[in-house]
């Protein structure tokens, strides 16, 4: 099997994916757990016999907004949709890791991880915005950089299962191009690499909503806030 590419060329941002089709909006609603009066901390989830705390969910929730350019969600309260898609992708994220850990497989270079808490930090406004971010969520910047790490792992994982699935064939890309006539005023030498790689994003997208369902289903994981019960199966 050919060595998977490298997150982030050519690669999809798992987390935007997910939080996309969770819940595309972050509405200014009471945070969760406050509407009875403000709640410090708590369980969420235990996922593989690890906890994973309301803040944590919540941390992770705005940097994978952060991320596909959701500057609001730095600081307007998450609601409960938004909150249950993030913790899908936190239990796919965690999983994967755990499983790679086992196999010794797929570290990120501290290159990598340093790379994209640059990006972070440009995306979030510079230095002393990014110190802000953290403050408010009483994390420090190591613990961001754990989150990076955890999200680059999981994103090379789920590249290395579905790449080779989600190629496009020659035949299958002039099909396409003379199904559409309309689409492409080029000719087809001109447009095939276009068509190629929508295609080929395409399918990739649909191969990783398949495989996150079953990295779920297979994982163990106990959902213990209210707010998590709609995810239940």
């Amino acid at each position: 099997m050919a060595a998977p590419r490298r997150a982030g060329a050519g690669t999809f941002w798992l987390a935007g994916w997910l939080l996309l089709l969770a819940a595309p909006v972050v509405r200014a609603q009471a945070p969760v757990g406050e509407a009875q009066g403000r709640v410090v901390d708590r369980v969420v989830a235990i996922i593989e016999g690890r906890v994973l705390t309301q803040s944590e969910l919540e941390f992770e929730a705005r940097v994978a907004l952060v991320q596909r350019g959701g500057l609001q969600a730095l600081e307007v309260p998450l609601d409960e949709e938004l909150l249950r898609g993030a913790l899908e992708l936190a239990i796919s994220q965690r999983v994967q890791v755990l499983n790679a850990d086992r196999l010794q497989a797929f570290p990120a270079e501290p290159a990598e991880v340093d790379a994209r808490l640059e990006a972070f930090r440009l995306r979030v406004g510079g230095s002393q915005a990014l110190e802000r971010f953290l403050a408010r969520a009483d994390v420090g910047l190591e613990g961001l950089k754990a989150v990076l790490t955890r999200g680059l792992r999981a994103e090379r994982v789920l590249d290395s299962r579905i790449r080779l699935r989600a190629q496009v064939g020659e035949t299958e890309i002039r099909r396409f191009y003379e199904q559409h006539p309309g689409d492409f005023p080029a000719d087809y030498e001109t447009v095939r690499e276009s068509i190629r790689e929508k295609l080929f994003r395409e399918r990739y997208a649909a191969l990783a909503v398949e495989e996150l369902a079953q990295v779920r289903a297979s994982a163990q994981v106990r959902r213990v806030a209210p707010f998590t019960r709609e995810a239940k199966r």
